[in-house]
């Protein structure tokens, strides 16, 4: 008798590459591996980085982009999405092409709008076609307080009054732009706990509060981002995925390292050096 041997929940990440390893389309594999995922990817864009900062973002087309994965999905089985950094307005809507033809695959939007050090990888075109064209698909997006703002901003007509919402107001008006859940992170916030929050049109979910560490970290919300997607993957509930991934994503920050001369790095593998 012929025994199929078991599969890793698969997950397609479409991001952009980080050198350094300490974000991007590398921490997306390195978070995805150390959960038990097998990650493919589908590569948008090439940058020059490193922990310090970002120096260039070079897109890849937005055919080749499309062709990588339309090749992934036609030969493998994918349990989720993870969606990074895009690089051009073209390469989003490839991807929002792509994942309408999967709509029951979950789908974790990280809207990354701007490095740690404030370098900038979407303008006003990507933002708003993330807006119109990815937000209504998205099972969770991912944004900090930050990248929130700036992406509720341009839909009122005094872009200062963005600046006045609370956390509840900022996460409605993006499920009202189609989300389906939002994980607002409160990593920016100057408050002793980092305050996770989960969102849907029901209003909040849950709250989760985690020790706030010292320090700067290089790729933290791709981490998140990613662990969450390995949850889904998994088949968790979005409620029991969120908290398994935040607890993840803090460990992996607790056991960070510096290999450079900029931001602290997570250790994605913390568990396999007796982490606990």
């Amino acid at each position: 008798m012929t025994v199929t041997p078991p599969t890793l929940p698969v997950v397609l990440v479409f991001a952009a590459s980080d050198p350094s390893s300490g974000a991007g389309i590398q921490a997306d594999l390195l978070t995805l591996a150390s959960l038990g995922c097998h990650p493919v990817t589908a590569l948008t864009a090439v940058t020059v980085q490193d922990t310090l900062g970002v120096e260039s973002v070079h897109p890849v087309e937005a055919a080749v982009v499309e062709r990588q994965a339309r090749a992934l999905l036609e030969d493998m089985p994918v349990a989720a999405f993870k969606i990074g950094v895009l690089g051009s307005v073209e390469n989003v809507e490839a991807v929002a092409g792509i994942v309408a033809d999967y709509p029951n695959i979950p789908l974790v939007l990280d809207p990354v709008l701007a490095s740690g050090r404030g370098d900038e990888f979407a303008d006003e075109a990507l933002r708003a076609a993330l807006k119109a064209l990815l937000l209504p698909q998205c099972t969770v997006l991912t944004p900090n307080t930050l990248e929130a703002r700036r992406l509720v901003e341009e839909d009122d007509a005094d872009d200062a009054g963005a600046a006045t919402l609370d956390s509840d107001a900022l996460a409605a008006r993006l499920v009202e732009l189609g989300a389906a859940h939002v994980l607002l992170t409160g990593t920016h916030a100057h408050t002793p706990e980092v305050i996770n929050a989960l969102y849907s049109a029901a209003g909040l979910l849950r709250a989760d509060r985690w020790p706030r560490l010292p320090g700067s970290y290089h790729g933290s919300g791709c981490t998140l981002a990613s662990a969450l997607a390995a949850c889904l993957a998994e088949g968790m509930a979005i409620e029991a995925a969120v908290q398994a991934a935040q607890e993840y994503t803090w460990h992996t920050l607790a056991h960070a390292f510096r290999p450079g001369m900029g931001q602290f790095v997570p250790d994605r593998l913390f568990w396999a050096r007796g982490g606990q």
